[in-house]
């Protein structure tokens, strides 16, 4: 990719991001629990030429989200592995927990994904904010934030020595000599460490991009550190461009601090959409989807991707004070409620839930397609983005439109593609092969 050129991953949610999404799309309301529906997601993604189709997880379902939004939380590896077969350019990525999975299982299924997607595989990696998660995986407690980006750091570790357990040349295939593969080309990772303990060789050779792309979304510190020392792509998510300058320029230079190329760490913050032909149009459309919002869902919501299980507390009361005093909050989402709290300690929990955002998109752009355009390249042009993760408010119809009449334009200014260059998510993105081989 030539400097300037852009990228996008499409955020693949049932119906669309916003929580309205369900009600207002004419689709079957069981449409989204088939392959179908990713498949044409994935289809229209890369007719775009866009770099990735990018599935998020949950591992625990608080039982309030299957009144409001439609359930679909199925295995990212599964849904993925479907997608390959269908499509033939587009980079897939998926969600894997760091906290709830062991290192050496997770880099089997992802490598698995490399090889069966020819090399377009991306592991995004999460710590789980959500307690609710202990219970299912048979653990008293859930990690504290301090304690699962710790055990982030090991666990992506042996995750990329798993990945270069062989060498990229170790398959030989000599069948005069009777050698499948050279075994003195193989290392397995004998990894000890503080919390795993990692052995043997992946069962398989190293997967077509040596290791998939390294995604990350954090943006508390420790998340942040995290990105700045293995993320290639960071699904970040700033309410404004000021901000999202400084979480790039940070990011950056904790890389750089970090021995690596800040050329190499691409940010595509969150951009939920709804587009129409007039901004009039749009702007309607938008207003459809708040006006069939749920105040409930909303605080309910708020608690739990803060981390907080919303079943405990009551909405017309303030948040306990002995949440958010002299404690640290378990996830910057957690501090954005507990700093709303502290400026109003006496409001209800309704009334300071209701101008927060609860998801990974905290910035809706309503317009025309020329409109986001504009949008894309001055976020750009400050220095704050790679591109973005396009969320459509509605699905596959924002996506559609961003595809049919937004990407023309980029291309037309020459600056976005015209037609895939490479097979692989790294060569879509411009990010180097893993040198691999033995690690110390």
């Amino acid at each position: 990719m030539t400097a300037g050129e852009l990228h996008f991953n499409a955020f693949v949610w049932p119906n669309g991001y916003h929580e309205s999404a369900w009600r207002v799309v004419e689709d079957d309301v069981r449409g989204v629990l088939g392959l179908p529906y990713y498949a044409d997601i994935a289809r229209t993604a890369e007719r775009g030429l866009m770099d990735t189709v990018f599935l998020a997880d949950n591992i625990a379902i608080a039982e309030y989200r299957t009144t409001y939004l439609p359930q679909t939380q199925f295995d990212p590896i599964s849904v993925l592995s479907a997608l390959a077969g269908v499509t033939s350019h587009i980079g897939l990525i998926g969600t894997g927990s760091t906290t709830y999975n062991k290192p050496w299982e997770l880099a089997r299924r992802w490598a698995t994904l490399d090889h069966l997607s020819g090399g377009r595989a991306g592991w995004n990696i999460v710590t789980t904010v959500t307690p609710l998660a202990a219970a299912n995986y048979g653990e008293a407690a859930h990690p504290d934030h301090a304690d699962r980006y710790a055990r982030a750091h090991e666990f992506v570790d042996v995750v990329t020595r798993a990945w270069d357990s062989w060498e990229d040349d170790a398959v030989v295939g000599d069948r005069e000599r009777g050698v499948w593969a050279e075994r003195g080309k193989l290392h397995a990772p004998r990894f000890h460490g503080e919390f795993y303990d990692v052995e043997g060789i992946l069962p398989f050779p190293r997967s077509p991009q040596g290791w998939p792309v390294l995604v990350q979304a954090g943006q508390s510190p420790a998340g942040i550190g995290l990105a700045a020392r293995y993320a290639e792509l960071v699904f970040s998510g700033p309410p404004s461009l000021e901000a999202a300058v400084a979480f790039r320029t940070d990011l950056h230079t904790q890389a750089a601090a970090a021995g690596r190329d800040p050329a190499h760490v691409l940010v595509l913050p969150a951009l939920m959409v709804t587009l129409g032909g007039t901004e009039a149009e749009a702007q309607a459309k938008a207003r459809r989807l708040e006006d069939l919002a749920s105040p409930d869902f909303r605080w309910q919501n708020i608690l739990y991707t803060a981390g907080l299980d919303p079943d405990g507390f009551d909405p017309d009361a303030p948040l306990p004070a002995e949440l958010w005093t002299g404690r640290a909050a378990p996830s910057s989402r957690a501090e954005q409620l507990y700093a709303a709290s502290r400026a109003r300690p006496q409001a209800s929990l309704r009334d300071i839930t209701e101008g927060l955002k609860s998801g990974a998109g905290q910035y809706h752009f309503v317009g025309t397609p020329d409109q986001l355009a504009d949008h894309i390249l001055t976020w750009q042009d400050a220095g704050a983005v790679d591109g973005f993760t396009i969320m459509g408010s509605t699905l596959p119809y924002e996506l559609t439109t961003f595809v049919d009449h937004v990407i023309p334009v980029l291309q037309r200014k020459g600056r976005f593609r015209t037609e895939y260059t490479g097979s692989t998510l790294r060569d879509h993105l411009g990010l180097p092969h893993p040198a691999g081989g033995p690690r110390k």
